[in-house]
């Protein structure tokens, strides 16, 4: 067999989403991933079907679960490293191999994809993996809850206050090498700064979020809350603090401001200048500041840092006088 695509250069990212492709992928299907015939002279025929081409980086997935950093993984990536240790799948100097049933002899590498196929099919119809995408579901509704009355409390605290959204990515150049525990370190580098840059004087409130993407990779979203009394410019604002994003990432990072491109957003603006009794655009502040916490399977981590927390809250301020 021959994978295709094999040395393309992929992120941990990259490889991740690969994993949870191909496990959705068999979810989706009965087939196997290669269809092996004998002919009458005992020749072997072998045949792709529609699951063959997602296993081109294979070694790379599992090669995604050799590291010494302690990680919290999806379902999906969870089920995928289970079935490799359940058929003993393993890594070697001459590529991954898999010992028969009866251990005779080891498997070929379409033999071995079909089994390694069948246990992920087999462990997808437990119930701890078809609940867990409810669980998510549920989690999400909870934080956005959260995020409302957190909402409230900071918009009922001042009479005006000024929101800023970014959202802070890494530079395409950098995303390649790039590993969630760096992310996580950048963004508690970024916090820190929050604990004491004067950019963040007259904050009341901030959120941020870790997620992941397929075109961007590991990216936060951050949404944060000034006094509207103390800070003018919503868009000079975001500005200092997407520049100071670039500084925390010595340069591997970049910024998008949500507050540079109001436009965008119509009717449904919850960014900028917020009046405190002004009740239809404190609903669209708390539609903004639930996407920081929304349910979409396509954003969720599917790796991140043994125990880290994905939503981070900070605490609530009071104006200054």
């Amino acid at each position: 067999m021959t994978i295709r695509n094999n040395h393309k250069i992929l992120s941990q990212s990259d490889i991740a989403i690969q994993v949870e492709s191909l496990v959705q992928a068999i979810q989706r299907t009965d087939s196997p991933a290669f269809k092996i015939t004998q002919s009458a002279l005992g020749q072997y025929r072998i045949r792709t079907t529609r699951l063959s081409r997602y296993f081109d980086h294979i070694q790379k997935m599992v090669a995604l679960f050799d590291e010494e950093q302690p990680y919290d993984f999806s379902e999906h990536l969870q089920v995928f490293f289970d079935a490799c240790q359940d058929i003993c799948l393993e890594r070697s100097p001459v590529g991954l191999t898999c010992l028969s049933d009866d251990e005779s002899r080891y498997l070929s590498t379409e033999e071995m994809l079909n089994v390694l196929t069948n246990r992920i099919r087999h462990l997808t119809s437990k119930k701890w993996f078809k609940r867990k995408e409810s669980d998510r579901r549920f989690q999400a509704q909870d934080q956005q809850d959260k995020i409302t009355g957190c909402v409230d409390q900071v918009l009922e605290s001042c009479p005006t206050a000024v929101v800023i959204r970014l959202d802070l990515h890494y530079s395409s150049i950098f995303q390649y090498r790039q590993r969630v525990e760096d992310v996580f370190a950048d963004l508690d580098k970024l916090i820190r700064e929050i604990e004491r840059n004067q950019i963040f004087d007259h904050l009341l409130w901030h959120i941020c979020s870790v997620e992941q993407g397929e075109d961007r990779g590991y990216h936060i979203h951050t949404a944060f809350f000034f006094d509207g009394a103390k800070v003018r410019s919503d868009v000079y604002k975001a500005r200092q603090v997407g520049q100071l994003w670039e500084d925390v990432t010595r340069g591997q990072g970049y910024y998008f401001s949500c507050n540079a491109d109001k436009e965008r957003y119509g009717e449904e603006l919850g960014i900028g200048r917020v009046d405190r009794n002004d009740a239809d655009i404190r609903r669209k502040v708390h539609k903004a500041m639930h996407y920081l916490a929304k349910d979409e399977d396509t954003q969720h981590l599917r790796v991140k840092p043994e125990g880290a927390r994905c939503l981070r809250k900070g605490q609530l301020r009071r104006p200054t006088l």
